[in-house]
């Protein structure tokens, strides 16, 4: 069976992008990008990975689900298919076509479609962004890991890690490591009731 993760940067008050969708506050350089490269290559995009020369496989990923949000992020700026070397879903009510063959669309019940792709085999499946979709997802009991980039700024608002109320939940620390530059990176298991 496979793991949902939900894999993502934030800032120190939780916060995934500003409102507008950019990044501008999170480290794109250090130490951090070098070992983010190294331990989870298939989550740097396609035109990163060409440019820096990437080519190695895929370490916990073969899967990413992205909200619309998220993924217009990369659509501004023409990419229709960011990471070709995944299985992608695009979850949105608003589209009515994909902008990319490569790109799944899904516009109605990604709980079921989420819970029928988890009992397949495979590596993990990476949910990428989108704090409504992570939300639908974390409040069905989907997700089963969560692994935060924790950059060292205070963004003061923005899109936070989840777009709504979701249940306290305990979660075990698998991992953490600090880098010099003040990034944080944490590994966590979600207790499910």
């Amino acid at each position: 069976m496979r793991e949902l993760i939900y894999y993502v940067a934030c800032s120190v008050d939780g916060f995934i992008a500003h409102i507008d969708g950019s990044h501008d506050g999170f480290l794109p350089e250090g130490e951090h990008v070098a070992d983010i490269i190294q331990s989870f290559p298939e989550t740097i995009p396609a035109h990163f990975r060409d440019a820096l020369g990437i080519d190695a496989e895929n370490q916990w990923f073969d899967m990413v689900l992205m909200g619309r949000k998220t993924y217009e992020v990369g659509l501004k700026e023409g990419i229709t298919n960011p990471y070709p070397h995944l299985k992608q879903y695009l979850f949105s009510r608003r589209l009515k076509t994909s902008p990319d063959a490569q790109v799944e669309l899904v516009s109605q019940d990604a709980v079921s479609l989420v819970r029928r792709l988890k009992q397949e085999s495979g590596k993990g499946i990476w949910l990428c962004g989108g704090a409504e979709l992570a939300t639908t997802l974390f409040s069905a009991n989907l997700v089963d890991q969560l692994i935060l980039k924790v950059n060292p700024f205070l963004m003061g608002s923005g899109i936070p890690l989840f777009a709504d109320k979701i249940p306290q939940t305990a979660l075990e620390l698998t991992y953490s490591k600090v880098y010099e530059n003040g990034v944080l990176r944490l590994h966590h298991r979600v207790k499910h009731p």
